[in-house]
């Protein structure tokens, strides 16, 4: 017997017959299992900063419920609560919305039967642009810009983080130049150096922002640097100097001896330290030997492999060479010092006799211009020559005289010593004419006077060049300008003249004496017709019988008086013929 019901009725357990009635209270709960829940957003998209709320919902479940979040970012990664949030409460406040926070959302809504989870909700945040950050290829920061070489391929880029994404506009000086992230320039060129800003919008929230870069465009000096060599002031150094003008920056130079190696542009070490555009290295003459070469490095941002240019210092080959020539109307005289070559050049001064120094010091060559006024017989002008690479100067010197007479073998030469020209020409007079006198080395000769009417002759002749006259170089090198025109002119004339007059004596004579030269008489006089007019002369040679019988031609041509005839005799005192002289004129004709 069930033991509950028997003690319900409260009967005896001995007594049977007896019935007893009792009463039970039951309570029969029901659970409901949760619905599906949703998410309720106040925005869809929201802007930074503002404040968001969402609302998990669930239609039916038995309570109690509870509800958890879940966030998942944009791009699907699963985050456990939504940052910087937590609790199980059914709305999610998020307050103020930040970028971090966009995404998808999701609830979940529990009790005791069962748990169930939504649909992903996207939460959008808009925010931006933020300050831009510009990017510069290839990359070459300087303080505060950037830089980039001429020729060179240069990429802006421009990162302004935004949502929506910005819209990125390029300005160069202020004026637009391109629309989008990425500015390209292909061969860059130095017009395009200058401020370049990114100007990022968005177009949702309708806010710009921007950023400013410099950019520095480096182009090398035209052409390639210039070296050069000149003695100091003591003339016992030698200056080297170096330069590239012009670039930007300016090109960095550095001077390199002959002993040193070309090492990298950052090493300073060398014949002198770096420069920019202009470098200047003394070295002493006296520890240079002759040859030594010197190099000047030049390095610039825009030239991958810099460039160079060297000299080389070097003594002039010889030595220094001196002449005078006399200008015209031999008003002055000028002295000429040459000693041409050499790395750096000679340096020339002049000096008189006395030892005072003349003019001012010249390279390679010097001209001493002087006056003939003043008494310039016999004195003495020395040419000194200095050169860093030498110890000890060299010198050329020259002595102002009057030409020398000189006689010989019956001729008269008339030469102007130390004549230095190319070639020479000599006018030999065989007449005994007065010579006049000689001035200055260089002068014109003056003209020369007939002494007497015998007959005479010009005669042009060649003389031995100067080298083959030691004589005449160690007499006064001097070089006198081209003045034996007018000598040579004036006796070339002469000569023409001398000619025609003893070409009409011989015509005269030979029409006098037809019976000594008939032949020549015959050719000279028959040639111009029976009807020429025959000379007076000739009718003092026809015979005439009518003179008894004197005067008859013989056979041969010739008179019998006129083979009597004696011949004239000269007058007492003198020659039957007269002695000539040469005289021989030296001129010399410079180029």
């Amino acid at each position: 017997m069930n033991p509950f019901f028997e003690g319900h009725c409260g009967c005896p357990m001995g007594a049977w017959g007896r019935l007893r009635v009792g009463y039970a209270a039951v309570m029969l709960r029901v659970l409901v299992p949760v619905s599906k829940p949703f998410v309720r957003l106040t925005a869809a998209a929201a802007a930074e900063g503002t404040e968001v709320a969402l609302t998990c919902t669930v239609r039916e479940g038995t309570a109690p419920l509870s509800f958890s979040w879940q966030h998942r970012e944009p791009h699907g990664r699963l985050l456990a609560a939504p940052m910087g949030l937590g609790g199980s409460g059914a709305e999610l406040l998020l307050a103020p919305a930040n970028r971090s926070h966009a995404g998808w959302y999701a609830c979940t809504a529990r009790n005791e039967v069962n748990n169930r989870t939504s649909e992903p909700v996207y939460l959008d945040i808009v925010y931006g642009p933020d300050e831009p950050a510009i990017s510069v290829e290839p990359f070459s920061p300087e303080q505060g810009s950037f830089s980039a070489g001429e020729r060179e391929d240069v990429v802006l880029s421009c990162l302004a983080p935004s949502n929506p994404p910005s819209r990125y506009i390029w300005l160069h000086n202020g004026s637009q130049v391109h629309v989008g992230q990425t500015f390209v320039m292909s061969a860059i060129a130095r017009g395009q150096a200058g401020t370049y800003t990114c100007l990022a919008e968005n177009t949702h929230l309708q806010t710009r922002t921007q950023a400013t870069i410099v950019l520095t465009v480096y182009y090398p000096p035209a052409g390639s640097p210039s070296c050069s060599a000149q003695a100091t002031a003591d003339l016992r150094d030698v200056a080297l100097r170096c330069r590239w003008l012009g670039g930007f920056p300016p090109a960095r130079l550095r001077w390199v001896g002959p002993r040193e190696e070309e090492t990298e542009e950052d090493d300073e070490e060398g014949a002198a330290g770096p420069s920019f555009s202009m470098a200047t290295s003394i070295v002493p003459g006296a520890a240079t030997r002759n040859g030594s070469s010197f190099a000047c490095m030049a390095a610039h941002p825009a030239l991958r492999d810099g460039a160079v240019c060297r000299t080389t210092l070097w003594i002039p080959a010889g030595s220094p060479t001196c002449m005078a020539a006399a200008t015209k109307h031999d008003e002055y005289v000028m002295l000429r010092c040459r000693w041409e070559g050499g790395t750096p050049p000679a340096t020339l001064r002049w000096w008189d006799g006395r030892g005072r120094a003349l003019g001012v010091p010249t390279p390679s060559a010097t001209v001493l211009v002087l006056s003939t006024d003043t008494s310039l017989r016999g004195q003495d002008f020395v040419c000194v020559a200095a050169h860093p690479l030498r110890a000890a100067s060299t010198e050329c010197r020259l002595r102002l005289d009057v030409p020398e007479l000189e006689v010989e073998r019956g001729e008269v030469a008339v030469q102007t010593p130390g004549e230095a020209g190319t070639g020479q020409h000599a006018v030999l007079l065989r007449h005994p004419w007065v010579v006049p006198g000689i001035g200055m080395p260089g002068a014109p000769l003056a003209p020369f006077s007939p002494g007497t009417s015998a007959p005479s002759r010009l005669l042009l002749t060649s003389s031995p060049p100067p080298s083959q006259r030691p004589d005449l170089h160690r007499s006064l090198p001097a070089e006198p300008p081209f003045e034996a025109l007018p000598a040579v002119t004036g006796a070339a004339v002469m000569g023409m003249l001398v000619a025609t007059s003893m070409s009409l004596l011989a015509v005269h004579y030979i029409a006098r004496h037809r019976d000594r030269l008939p032949r020549l008489h015959e050719l000279l006089f028959r040639m111009a017709g029976p009807d020429a007019p025959q000379l007076a002369e000739d009718a003092n040679v026809a015979v005439s019988t009518e003179d008894g019988g004197q005067g008859q031609e013989e056979p041969g041509g010739l008179s019998t008086a006129a083979m009597e005839e004696e011949p004239r005799s000269a007058p007492p005192g003198d020659p039957v013929d007269d002695a000539p002289v040469d005289v021989s004129i030296t001129v010399t004709a410079m180029p």
